[in-house]
This record gives structure tokens, C-alpha cells and sequence, in this order.
């Protein structure tokens, strides 16, 4: 399977609390919710398509408990039947126990059990969220494809993405566009570690 991070990001690259105002408080963020406001019909669409790639999830644990507790309340909703129903993995060295199910827990070496979860025949392994996991993976190599969301807004203050400190990683573009309700859309694939060159007069 390819493993493959999807991220809604604002434009300074927070990706804390992007779906309502008390999804993620975590170190005093009070800015959750910056998302919503530019959620429309065409990215709806796009996401239906993504999730419809999807053979299984893997969630860090506070984006997993969130999902957990949410999405089996909402069947009505198209996506309810793929995310309910597909096998899940969480990766949690604190979680003993997971009632959303099909889940499994994976704890100890995380990117060895990803890696394992990647040989297994299938089409894509999706992150959805999961911030500091998706950081992790993308240093150990392991994530194939990235999916960034990003609105229109400065949120200011909260976790993000991509830190100061944060590993470096060579992408390609495979594509982008923009969605009537200001989202910007880009797809990438990683490429291994980053080139570099300096800019100047040829000899």
C-alpha cells in the first residue's frame, strides 16, 4: 500500500483544530475552526474521491479518539460508510484499548510496523491529521504521497506541520488547483531528501 498524508493547513501551516473550536485545545489553542469557513462543494467532492482510494486509516491517538468519537454517530454522512467500515491502526504507546472498530494498535517501533502495513497488497494507506505521526514518517521516508489542503487564513499560533525543527524532505508537484471557496489544493510526492544548488553566474 502507499502511504499517503492528507493535511488541511492555514497559510502559516498550522494544522491544530482546523475543524471547530474545541477539536484540538492542547497547549491553550483557542483558534480551532479556521477551516470551516471555507469548506465547499467541490472540495467535498475531491475528498470523496481521495477517501474512495482508501483500503485503511492510520491515526495518531488524539486525532484517532476524536475520529472515534464522532464519525459512528454520523451515518448519514456519504463518508460514514468508508470510515466506519475500513480497517484502522493507531499508532499510541498510552492506548490499551480501541472500540471504533476494525482498529489495532500499534505501539514500539512505529515505522517499522508502518513499514510492514505498506508491503501488504492494497492501494492506500491514508493519514488523515495526525500531525507529530505524519512528522515522524516523513523523517523515517515512509510516507509516499502528500495531499495539502490550505485555506485562506493566518490562524497565528498553534501546532504546525512542518516546525523549525522539523526534518527536511525533498517533494515533487504532481498537481494543484483551487477550490471556489479559496482552498488551494496540492498534491506531492515525495522524492527522498532535498537538492541544493547555488543561484548565480554560470563559469
Amino acid at each position: 500500500m502507499r502511504l499517503v498524508l492528507q493535511e488541511f493547513l492555514s497559510l502559516d501551516g498550522v494544522c491544530q483544530g482546523p475543524g471547530s473550536p474545541d477539536e484540538d485545545t492542547s497547549d491553550g489553542f483557542t483558534r480551532g475552526g479556521w477551516f470551516v469557513p471555507h469548506l465547499d462543494e467541490e472540495f467535498e467532492q475531491q475528498a470523496g474521491t481521495w477517501l474512495a482510494a482508501a483500503d485503511a486509516f492510520l491515526f495518531g491517538r488524539r486525532t484517532y479518539l476524536n475520529f472515534a468519537r464522532d464519525w459512528p454517530r454520523m451515518t448519514e454522512h456519504p463518508f460514514a460508510g468508508t470510515l466506519n467500515g475500513l480497517p484502522k491502526y493507531v499508532a499510541s504507546h498510552s492506548l490499551t484499548e480501541a472500540g471504533w472498530e476494525p482498529t489495532t494498535i500499534l505501539s514500539g517501533d512505529i515505522p517499522a510496523q508502518v513499514a510492514a502495513l505498506k508491503r501488504r497488497p492494497g492501494r492506500e494507506l491514508q493519514i488523515h491529521g495526525s500531525a507529530r505521526l505524519a512528522r515522524s514518517l516523513l523523517a523515517a521516508g515512509l510516507i509516499d504521497e502528500l495531499r495539502l489542503v490550505i485555506a485562506p487564513v493566518v490562524v497565528g499560533a498553534g501546532r504546525r506541520l512542518f516546525p523549525d525543527d522539523g526534518a527536511p524532505a525533498g517533494l515533487r508537484l504532481l498537481s494543484n488547483g483551487t477550490t471556489s471557496g479559496g482552498l488551494a489544493i496540492h498534491v506531492y510526492e515525495s522524492t527522498g531528501l532535498p537538492e541544493y544548488g547555488t543561484y548565480g553566474p554560470h563559469a
